[in-house]
């Protein structure tokens, strides 16, 4: 996973990455109203943005952590530390 990454959005200002969605997409929350989530793909010419509804997010937020436990990650914890504080 390596270190936080952060988007600004164009309107809602900073986002915080909270989890892989696969195909070159992450999960993004606000980081000051943390209950607006982006499904962001990263395009050479910038980012597509599109807006998910919490459980969408929460869903592919439980994935990743299955697939980091199931892996053996030794990033499990971190992740397992911001889904709680993302989502308890």
């Amino acid at each position: 996973m390596g270190a936080e990454r952060y988007l600004n959005h164009p309107t809602f200002g900073m986002l915080y990455r909270v989890a892989p969605a696969g195909e070159g997409r992450d999960i993004y929350a606000t980081l000051y109203a943390q209950r607006m989530f982006f499904l962001v793909t990263l395009q050479p010419r910038g980012a597509q943005f599109e807006v998910i509804p919490y459980q969408d997010a929460r869903h592919h937020a439980e994935l990743n952590l299955a697939r980091s436990r199931r892996d053996g990650s030794p990033e499990q914890e971190r992740w397992k530390q911001l889904f709680d504080q993302t989502f308890i």
